[in-house]
């Protein structure tokens, strides 16, 4: 079977027409690169040059094979680009995973670092609650989680990725949305408030309850819902208040005023970056390098 330097050196001679400017052109000397012509045409079983003492021609079956050795020579050329573009992170693929309340914020600056750095490699996102993205992870079906702490697992790496404040929702009629100011924790004792599951939504339904028990603050909770936007749809129909992370504020409800809230934290709302350790995939790092 003949080999790419035997192509290349076809194409060298198809294309001078002399195997003394093709050998300069290639850096070799002119025996050699007669031998390789020889060889190529036993291989293939035909004659591709018609070779006399003051002129090299291309057979007919020679100008048919140039135009397939260009083709397999750009071919290979396209080859070796890709795969050293995927050895560095430029090319190939990553997989991310996101909570819905993360969509909101950090999501989409991780989208933008990804799409300006790194504009060959393929985003495949998967929105997921933490538990599950730590699962992926751990699985290797997940290159990236952006998920809430604790990240568990002697597998996996973390980094903070972002804090933000919990704002307070309320529905436009309630007597709340009307205070000047930032609203205290207090203000929400007795009140129907609309709570996170503790289950698919166990980091906010715990922050809550930290919260509300370190000031000794009782609401009323109505409703158990793991989404961020279903809590807000039930504000705006006027079925209780709620705590939300400050960037849900990106929702726009006609019905639902967003307050401030002063916490003895500020930003108590964590997200973080978490990946395996021993994930190899370069994209991965050359993501979170730029990042």
């Amino acid at each position: 079977m003949f080999t790419l330097t035997q192509l290349t050196n076809f194409v060298a001679v198809a294309e001078e027409l002399h195997f003394g400017r093709a050998a300069e052109r290639l850096q070799m000397t002119q025996p050699p690169l007669s031998r390789q012509i020889q060889l190529l045409e036993n291989d293939l079983r035909v004659q591709l040059l018609d070779r006399t003492n003051r002129s090299v021609r291309l057979t007919h079956a020679g100008r048919a094979f140039l135009n397939e050795a260009r083709r397999i020579l750009r071919q290979a050329q396209h080859a070796t680009l890709a795969v050293r573009q995927v050895s560095t992170g430029e090319a190939g693929s990553i997989a991310i995973g996101f909570t819905a309340a993360s969509a909101y914020s950090m999501l989409d600056t991780l989208l933008d670092a990804a799409r300006t750095a790194m504009p060959g490699v393929e985003i495949v996102l998967r929105e997921m609650v933490t538990r599950d993205q730590l699962e992926a992870l751990t699985e290797h079906s997940l290159d990236l989680g952006l998920v809430r702490p604790p990240v568990t697992g002697s597998d996996l790496h973390s980094r903070p990725a972002l804090r933000e404040r919990l704002l307070a929702a309320l529905p436009a009629g309630h007597a709340l949305a009307s205070r000047e100011g930032p609203l205290s924790i207090a203000d929400f004792d007795g009140q129907d408030l609309l709570m996170y599951s503790p289950i698919e939504a166990r980091y906010f339904h715990e922050l809550l309850i930290s919260v509300f028990r370190a000031a000794r603050v009782a609401p009323v909770f109505t409703q158990y819902l793991s989404q961020v936007h279903s809590i807000l749809a039930l504000v705006n129909g006027g079925w209780g208040v709620a705590l939300v992370p400050e960037a849900a504020a990106r929702l726009r409800y006609e019905g639902v005023v967003f307050r401030q809230v002063e916490l003895v934290d500020p930003e108590p709302v964590e997200l973080a970056l978490a990946w395996r350790k021993n994930n190899d995939n370069p994209a991965l790092h050359a993501l979170l390098d730029r990042l």
